[in-house]
């Protein structure tokens, strides 16, 4: 896979790079095909990359005491996934992360991002925008979580991440909203009256 035309278009979003150092950049990349259903990450293992999705679906979850699978994240097209907590502190992942489709990504271990940083520091400004931006999106969370009704997450949901509503089963998405299915049904039903 040699098409870096998305990433770099998700990168000049927060920085401008010049030529050599977009060749630097893409030099450390490692593009992958993944099968539905594949894991790129699974709980317990070395966490030693960083996804870029360029194309297809991913969902990172955690297993409770039960073994039910509580999603944490979904990742579409031009989207960033790793488990974060174990990739910076290399720390065995405490999630899983599975492709939903069959998908292809670009990968930048976490030695290369070292590099990266040092070869080209507007690479320090780019990830910090980025952690800040879900690090605000999971505080959302929680304090939504937390604060209103199941129905108006819902509702809040499907209006920030329609293509994920479109992908994902109703039951991975009441996971992920801290329902159950069925809920979620009935809620999915009155809105549609």
């Amino acid at each position: 896979m040699t098409d870096h035309s998305l990433i770099l278009k998700n990168i000049r979003k927060h920085i401008e790079l010049d030529k050599k150092e977009l060749e630097f950049f893409t030099s450390l990349l490692s593009g992958r095909e993944v099968l539905k259903k594949e894991m790129i990450l699974e709980e317990g293992k070395d966490c030693n990359y960083l996804h870029y999705v360029h194309s297809g679906a991913f969902r990172a979850y955690a297993l409770d005491q039960n073994a039910n699978e509580r999603i944490v994240m979904f990742a579409l097209n031009d989207w960033w996934v790793t488990d974060m907590h174990a990739f910076v502190n290399e720390k065995p992942s405490m999630l899983n992360i599975q492709a939903m489709e069959d998908s292809t990504i670009l990968q930048l271990r976490k030695s290369d991002l070292e590099k990266l940083y040092k070869g080209v520091p507007k690479f320090e400004r780019f990830f910090r925008v980025l952690m800040q931006n879900s690090y605000i999106r999971e505080q959302m969370r929680v304090i939504q979580n937390l604060t209103i009704p199941a129905e108006e997450r819902y509702i809040n949901f499907i209006a920030k991440y329609p293509q994920v509503v479109q992908r994902a089963p109703l039951k991975q998405i009441a996971s992920y909203l801290g329902v159950t299915p069925q809920f979620l049904s009935v809620i999915r039903a009155r809105k549609r009256k």
